[in-house]
């Protein structure tokens, strides 16, 4: 790992003092990443100097716009290895990619009695985005089920798979568990009965190398802001077969030919699932923010997060009465630690880290179903990113065991 020391000052917001007293140890990574200078400079330098509407217009700032916006998409196109920039869609973010495909697939593809398999562990937008549909269009939804370590229980998933079946959708690492779940194992068999799948990459993008054309998934999401880019831009990845064949999301600019009042002729791809004017300066903060991690270098980056999670997850069993969930082996077990410590509430303790400047997540993590299944209402969750430090836990650890003594 290059110098940690020289990577966090790219993060002007890790010097920061909690209420003028604690320094911030930012620990809700798996929420939302920090952004480095290059990020906000480049957004800030395109307000500055090139703003102007893209795709649209003759003039010169209008054209250099549109050459930094379709160049952000080539930055995100070698990013995933995606064949084409036809297969990469802008758009607000992973849950707005998801709604995309569940939408529209399922407008296209999918009828009354249909189903999608999904898995016990998803994020509720994997979960709500497709009873939106079941309640449009009658389709069905199935749920793989996990053991008590956090683990999809992949014997019998033949069985999951039938004539109604078109579409699986599942996350590739787990918000809550820290879960790396074998999606090429997964989408392997799911081709074998003829079945896409879209795999929901939030959670792995920021950590670890993703190849779109070795996973051979149909569909991949990701958010830029957990990739320590700006908020409110995403991507969706979709092969062409099957963007081709999907009908559009929205209507409106950008994603017509042309247009009549008795017909309309949608564009090409992908300008045919961005309607309405893009986020382009977020699209450039995007790429920028995958050259400042293509930069340091995602194998590295996986090294020294996994070498962090290990030492986490050695520190926090020196803890009394704690319980973690989740995968005991790191190489199952992204940079995620969803932790309970005795009886003490989540809620309390998320609030008492924060008075000692510690940043971590409390509640159910937006995946409800999940927190059922481990039969309790939320944890603490502390997940780590590039810029965090052993010494980081260190301090995570020493203000758990004071709160412990003040219960």
């Amino acid at each position: 790992m290059p110098n940690l020391e020289e990577i966090r000052q790219d993060f002007p917001i890790l010097d920061r003092r909690i209420y003028d007293k604690y320094p911030l140890v930012y620990l809700d990574n798996a929420a939302t990443t920090q952004k480095p200078r290059s990020v906000v400079e480049a957004m800030t330098d395109e307000y500055y100097n090139v703003n102007a509407n893209v795709h649209r217009g003759v003039h010169f700032l209008s054209q250099q716009a549109t050459d930094m916006h379709e160049a952000a998409r080539e930055t995100v196109r070698r990013f995933l290895n995606a064949h084409s920039t036809r297969e990469i869609v802008f758009t607000r973010g992973t849950t707005e990619s998801i709604n995309l495909v569940a939408s529209c697939f399922g407008q296209a593809f999918m009828q009354e009695g249909d189903e999608v398999i999904i898995t016990e562990m998803e994020h509720h937008s994997n979960i709500v985005s497709w009873q939106l549909l079941q309640a449009r269009q009658g389709i069905k939804i199935r749920v793989l089920p996990i053991n008590d370590s956090g683990e999809l229980i992949l014997d019998g998933i033949d069985d999951f798979f039938n004539e109604k079946t078109r579409i699986v959708s599942l996350t590739h690492v787990s918000n809550v568990l820290g879960t790396i779940n074998p999606v090429k194992e997964i989408i392997r068999i799911a081709h074998e009965h003829g079945v896409p799948v879209l795999i929901d990459g939030a959670q792995s993008t920021p950590h670890f190398r993703v190849d779109v054309q070795e996973l051979d998934c149909d569909f991949f999401a990701f958010s830029g802001h957990k990739i320590y880019g700006p908020t409110g831009i995403g991507i969706l990845y979709g092969k062409e077969e099957w963007l081709e064949k999907m009908p559009p999301y929205m209507g409106g600019g950008e994603m017509i030919k042309s247009v009549s009042f008795e017909h309309t002729v949608f564009n090409d791809l992908p300008y045919k699932f961005e309607a309405g004017t893009p986020d382009y300066v977020a699209a450039t903060g995007l790429a920028r923010a995958i050259d400042y991690v293509n930069a340091i270098g995602l194998d590295v980056i996986e090294v020294h997060e996994r070498e962090l999670t290990t030492y986490a997850m050695q520190r926090m069993k020196e803890i009394p009465e704690v319980e973690i969930y989740g995968p005991e082996s790191t190489e199952t077990h992204d940079a995620v630690i969803s932790f309970r410590i005795g009886n003490i509430h989540h809620l309390d303790m998320g609030t008492l880290l924060d008075r000692l400047g510690i940043a971590v997540r409390t509640g159910h993590h937006c995946a409800e179903p999940l927190m059922r299944r481990m039969g309790i209402e939320g944890t603490c969750r502390a997940s780590f990113a590039l810029y965090n430090t052993r010494e980081e836990i260190d301090s995570l650890i020493a203000a758990i065991l004071r709160i412990r003594q003040m219960f």
